[in-house]
């Protein structure tokens, strides 16, 4: 990718951060006529260290669990 096409990447990338490389892929050959892959968008974006938000993990809550903290929350 030419250093140009990268500039317009990052132009775009941070006008929306919610964009999706599909997205961003489209845009780019739509607007400024650059033939890019989504593949190609999602290695340069990670090049310039810009990555997908980690899931967050959650704590796993059995049906015993959920009527102890039942019980918990009533006896305050």
């Amino acid at each position: 990718m030419t250093e140009r096409g990268q500039r317009m990447l990052k132009r775009t990338m941070h006008r929306s951060r919610q964009l999706s490389a599909e997205s961003i892929a489209k845009d780019l050959q739509t607007s400024c006529g650059l033939q890019i892959s989504t593949t190609t968008v999602r290695r340069e974006l990670h090049g310039m260290g810009l990555h997908g938000p980690a899931a967050v993990s959650k704590p796993y809550i059995t049906k015993c669990n959920e009527r102890h903290q039942m019980q918990w929350y009533k006896g305050l």
